[in-house]
């Protein structure tokens, strides 16, 4: 039983799926090329060895040790997963083994489990499977695939998280006038809608759970980080400031880069996982963090 005093009201709840938690590359191979029978075995043998970490794993640590930082739960991760129970056993094996503090799961037994993030109150879900990541954000949910783990970050215990703009934290409205008339248009679209906010993304109401938990911290050094890492500059700053602004949301810091690759950003930053709407961004900054791909909005259609 957990030390940690009775959950709040309020938290933070992350749905993970097991891929994205743990290295399953040797198990899903076998499950591709021999089946689902050889997979079922394979997985049964190996109960007693520990998986190896996967692209999510340092920042659900970081994550997870909040609430040891703050001295009561706030912050739960939920693990959803195509397995069955029977094959899932390795996985709660590994969980122990490893320390984290998961008790509860959702195995769908093949079938795509994202549609049980909202029965668990997750506002998040972070996957290996596009198919789930695109189903979850298709029904308002938070969800990001995660394309590569970098170095798994786990070199401090603060918890840093870096976010695209548009598509990501706000809609893709401006990116909508990008794409199908210009730069020009943007930026002058962009310039006259300066205090009009923009609508929402599929990763606001994160952001805003967020936010609330580093309040909980305000009576010490905050370990969570947040910054906007936007292709936009000035004069289309204006608008992005001012929504959050309107939202009453707070990030710690931002950068507009103006088109400029955003990786050595990234690394400056310090980030342990980074959400962005363009695959390219993500791959290219994989090598260096956990990097979840959104694929929302006008450039993934």
């Amino acid at each position: 039983m957990s030390k940690l005093n009775e959950m709040s009201d309020e938290f933070l709840t992350i749905a993970i799926s097991s891929r994205a938690l743990f290295d399953l590359g040797e198990s899903n191979h076998i499950f591709e090329q021999e089946g689902l029978e050889s997979y079922r075995r394979f997985q049964i043998d190996r109960e007693r060895e520990t998986l190896l970490p996967g692209e999510a794993f340092g920042f659900v640590e970081k994550l997870l040790n909040l609430n040891r930082l703050l001295g009561r739960r706030r912050v739960e991760v939920v693990l959803l997963s195509r397995n069955s129970a029977d094959t899932g056993l390795r996985i709660f094996n590994s969980i122990k083994a490893h320390g984290l503090d998961i008790t509860r799961a959702a195995f769908s037994g093949g079938s795509s489990p994202y549609r049980y993030a909202r029965a668990f109150g997750c506002s998040l879900f972070l996957s290996s499977h596009l198919q789930d990541v695109s189903e979850a954000l298709e029904n308002g949910l938070a969800s990001a695939l995660l394309v590569g783990g970098g170095a798994l970050r786990i070199d401090n215990e603060d918890l840093r998280i870096a976010f695209d703009g548009d598509a990501v934290l706000f809609s893709d409205e401006a990116e909508k006038v990008f794409a199908e008339r210009g730069l020009e248009a943007f930026v002058s679209q962009e310039e006259k809608s300066a205090d009009e906010p923009l609508a929402g993304g599929p990763f606001r109401h994160f952001l805003e759970g967020l936010e609330k938990l580093q309040r909980e911290f305000s009576d010490v050094r905050c370990p969570i980080r947040t910054a906007l890492v936007t292709a936009r500059s000035a004069p289309a700053h204006e608008r992005v400031i001012k929504t959050l602004r309107d939202w009453n949301v707070r990030l710690d810091e931002s950068l507009f880069l103006g088109g400029r690759d955003k990786t050595e950003f990234l690394r400056a930053f310090g980030a342990d996982v980074f959400f962005d709407d363009q695959a390219i961004n993500c791959e290219r900054a994989s090598a260096h963090v956990a990097a979840g791909h959104v694929p929302h909005g006008v450039k993934n259609k």
